[in-house]
């Protein structure tokens, strides 16, 4: 693959931007949202669902990887992937999140972390060279450096020590990459709420060198409110000319702020776990196909909506699969639920290129203030 990893910014709209991310495995359209692919598969869905929705990249998980069925074996059967049959672009994280949000008794040191499989009770080892090496292994295109990231709220004295472990973990992260043409790393900023902390991250991250930069340690309970209030001033400590991907984010009014405030990628598991537990995701906001006021609805989950779950089939019909456990209950719902939320970035791009963006963000919050259509 000749092709080098390239980021080329488009048009502007205050502090909304469109841009392309090329890979040799293809185009990145930003913003993009990113589908998460756990477990080597989008919940669910087929890979080739999913690249119908709109999807020009999704996220495969290290850390779940790595313990099952192990990036090695991945490895061995071709690279991730050939394996899940993805021909597009894969960001990987770097298991950093999922050691401090699902591994039990887990020791952090300066080197690394130690922890328990979440399966087996197996003891795993997880360094920023080993992350390096799992994702190297998993054959991704953007690889995500390994961080510790802090629950908040925290006192600052631990996010601060946190923050600048972190940032020695992305120098090691960065010299363990080494020189992979074609390929991507990203360094994550860290630092809480605190704005002199996420200056001092942004600055380490800048002295190191990386083709894109994240803003992590959001959306881990802080509130939009104050979400919103970091995003208004980590993108701009970030390089202009490299895309900014908030990791974890997010429902659809999170989605169409942070874009507002200059961020190009998202990843979340919202619209598929959504899709699974009966919640529809729409124009007019969120919908429980669960409730009997749609056991006799014959319109469509959304009438203007393109998706197979809104062009085939009625709220009765979703309602009804949904309660009886019917497998295509999930599965109608993710592929609606991934369909809309690759509508709202097409939609938000083509604002952004018009220069009409604030228009279309108004009339995003009116229809979903006006609520789901009346019952029947």
């Amino acid at each position: 693959m000749g092709k080098r990893f390239s980021f080329a910014l488009g048009a502007t709209d205050g502090q909304a931007r469109t841009g392309v991310i090329s890979t040799p495995r293809g185009d990145i359209r930003t913003p993009a949202f990113m589908p998460v692919g756990t477990a080597a598969t989008v919940k669910a869905m087929l890979p080739e669902s999913v690249a119908a929705t709109g999807a020009d990249i999704l996220l495969g998980n290290t850390y779940h990887l790595m313990l099952r069925p192990t990036a090695e074996r991945i490895d061995r059967l071709g690279g991730l992937h050939h394996f899940m049959n993805w021909d597009k672009p894969i960001l990987t994280d770097s298991g950093g999140f999922q050691v401090m949000s699902l591994g039990a008794l887990r020791k952090l040191d300066k080197d690394g972390v130690t922890f328990k499989s979440h399966i087996d009770g197996s003891r795993h080892r997880l360094t920023p060279e080993r992350s390096m090496e799992i994702q190297r292994l998993l054959g991704s295109d953007i690889v995500m450096c390994f961080d510790e990231c802090p629950a908040l709220p925290a006192d600052r004295d631990r996010i601060a020590a946190s923050m600048r472990l972190s940032m020695d973990w992305a120098a090691r992260s960065r010299a363990a990459f080494g020189d992979r043409p074609g390929h991507a790393l990203f360094g994550i900023q860290q630092g809480g709420l605190d704005p002199e902390l996420r200056a001092e991250s942004a600055a380490a991250l800048r002295a190191i060198g990386f083709e894109g930069y994240a803003i992590g340690g959001l959306a881990v309970g802080e509130g939009q409110e104050a979400m919103f209030d970091v995003l208004d001033f980590a993108p701009g400590q970030l390089p202009e000319d490299k895309p900014r991907y908030l990791m974890g984010v997010g429902k659809p009014d999170d989605i169409v702020g942070a874009v507002k405030r200059g961020v190009d990628m998202m990843d979340c598991v919202l619209p598929s776990r959504s899709g699974r537990t009966g919640q529809g995701w729409t124009r007019r906001g969120q919908v429980n196909l669960r409730n009997a006021r749609h056991a006799d609805d014959p319109r469509p989950l959304d009438e203007a909506c393109g998706c197979p779950a809104c062009t085939g089939y009625s709220r009765a019909y979703l309602h009804h699969v949904i309660r009886s456990q019917e497998m295509i209950g999930g599965m109608l719902l993710t592929w609606h639920n991934l369909h809309y939320f690759q509508q709202i970035m097409a939609e938000m791009r083509a604002a952004i290129a018009e220069g009409t963006f604030a228009t279309w963000e108004s009339g995003f919050h009116a229809l979903r203030a006006a609520g789901d259509i009346e019952p029947v």
